[in-house]
């Protein structure tokens, strides 16, 4: 049945993919650009061969491509439909996902309640702008409050800003934290925000700067003044590092992008009570690592009290796929916050903030939650038994739940190519990391079977 839809799907955007392989067939090709007999049969024996030049796909994306600012670096597959943990190509090539849209689709690609619910908002209200009250903002901040706080995280959240992105969420936050400084210290003298190395935090001006990665913020350098950077669980240089010039401390308890790094329940403690003897707003950025990811609603669920920050910043899987994100304060930070501080167009806007609504009360499921700590395990299980097959190659397994990273003694990128080639998608992180973020509702079985895949295309790539 998916097969069938895809291919209807697929059919939708051939025309173009058709006139531009027939185009490229009539051009004299060189024999060193021609495809070789070694290149067939070696696509002959794999299930999921990346698109070839001459494909429907690769003539898409010539037409598609010269249109396109070249931010990303994508392989050739071009998907067009996602049913679960499924995707399909153009060529109706079907690949396991263990990416989930970089931890977004928590509850798998077209999730059929999601559907229907874009469907009746689309009919009802999509936008009227911040300027009025709808039903949907409050409901969904009301909500994200109410569930934090039974959650055990962030025990005195009071309210919410609710926009369309992460690296949104996180300017916010930045910007609120900066607004609670100028209140404590008019002068601005306590401006300075502290982040870690291999932190990711966004592409926006503020977010970018407390983003300590020279590929990502030497092209726009000077960056944003008063950034300070320290290292992930080095309690010893707290002192040192947060001072009363400090306005903000920012930290993915798990970081995502920087190789699936866990900051230490002790390192958090203390990073919390040097923020405290400053009077700095600590920040969490549980955008990746959040909503029930690690198996708890948020990431520092499990800590004291006195561990909890003035901020939670969200986004990713608070869509589904769907464009929202949400900054969580508490009084502290909310009382500072006037009218025309910090505003946004279409953040809020009634259909993200009904998708949302539900997606949280899914997500706040603890048989869900339950669920993720027990696939994180049948990870684990099957990373261990790699790690026994191929010693030399896997060192680590770091994260929590299904936030998990398995590091390598070497580039993964040929191991990430191999699975594609072979129906499985995995990302990488940090350096010589393999990322496993899935659909926090995959099943066992696809576990194992994409685990199959994986050893397969470790094992290709050993050959």
């Amino acid at each position: 049945m998916a097969f069938r839809a895809s291919l209807r799907l697929a059919a939708a955007v051939r025309p173009a993919a058709t006139r531009f392989y027939s185009q490229a067939a009539s051009v004299p090709t060189s024999s060193a650009s021609s495809v070789t007999a070694a290149q067939i049969q070696r696509d002959a024996a794999l299930p999921n061969p990346d698109p070839a030049e001459d494909s429907a796909s690769a003539a898409l994306i010539r037409e598609h491509a010269p249109y396109m600012v070249a931010t990303y670096a994508r392989p050739p597959p071009v998907f067009v439909k996602g049913e679960g943990s499924y995707l399909w190509d153009i060529e109706n090539r079907k690949y396991l996902d263990f990416t989930a849209g970089i931890a977004v689709n928590s509850l798998g690609h077209c999730d059929p309640e999601m559907s229907k619910l874009i469907a009746q908002q689309a009919k009802t209200l999509i936008h009227a702008s911040n300027l009025y009250y709808n039903p949907w903002t409050g409901a969904l901040s009301k909500l994200l409050i109410e569930q934090t706080l039974a959650s055990g995280g962030m025990h005195d959240a009071t309210s919410v800003f609710i926009c369309n992105s992460g690296s949104e969420a996180n300017e916010a936050g930045i910007k609120f934290a900066r607004k609670v400084a100028k209140t404590l210290d008019p002068s601005g003298a306590k401006h300075e925000i502290v982040s870690f190395r291999n932190a990711f935090h966004g592409r926006t001006m503020g977010a970018l700067s407390a983003t300590p990665n020279p590929k990502y913020q030497a092209p726009f350098a000077p960056m944003v003044p008063g950034c300070r950077v320290g290292d992930l669980n080095d309690i010893a240089s707290l002192p040192s590092l947060i001072t009363p010039a400090t306005c903000s401390v920012i930290v993915e308890p798990i970081q995502g992008e920087g190789g699936v790094q866990v900051a230490s329940d002790a390192f958090l403690v203390a990073l919390a009570a040097r923020c405290r003897e400053v009077g700095a707003v600590l920040h969490f950025d549980e955008i990746q690592c959040g909503l029930a990811r690690t198996g708890s609603f948020w990431a520092h669920s499990h800590l004291p009290k006195e561990a909890h920050p003035d901020i939670v910043t969200t986004a990713k899987a608070l869509g589904n796929g769907f464009p929202i994100g949400a900054t969580l304060v508490n009084a502290r930070v909310a009382e500072k916050i006037k009218v025309g501080d910090h505003g946004t167009t279409f953040g809020g806007n009634p259909l993200a903030c009904r998708l949302a609504v539900r997606i949280v009360e899914r997500l706040a499921d603890p048989k869900l939650q339950e669920g993720v700590r027990v696939k994180g395990e049948v990870f684990r299980e099957g990373f261990e038994r790699l790690r026994g097959m191929f010693p030399g190659l896997v060192q680590e397994v770091r994260g929590k739940g299904l936030i998990l990273g398995v590091q390598l003694s070497e580039d993964p990128t040929g191991i990430v190519k191999a699975a594609r080639e072979r129906g499985l998608l995995v990302i990488t992180a940090g350096t010589n990391t393999l990322r496993f973020v899935p659909s926090l509702v995959m099943s066992e079985g696809e576990i194992r079977e994409g685990l199959g895949i994986l050893e397969e295309a470790i094992r290709a790539t050993r050959a």
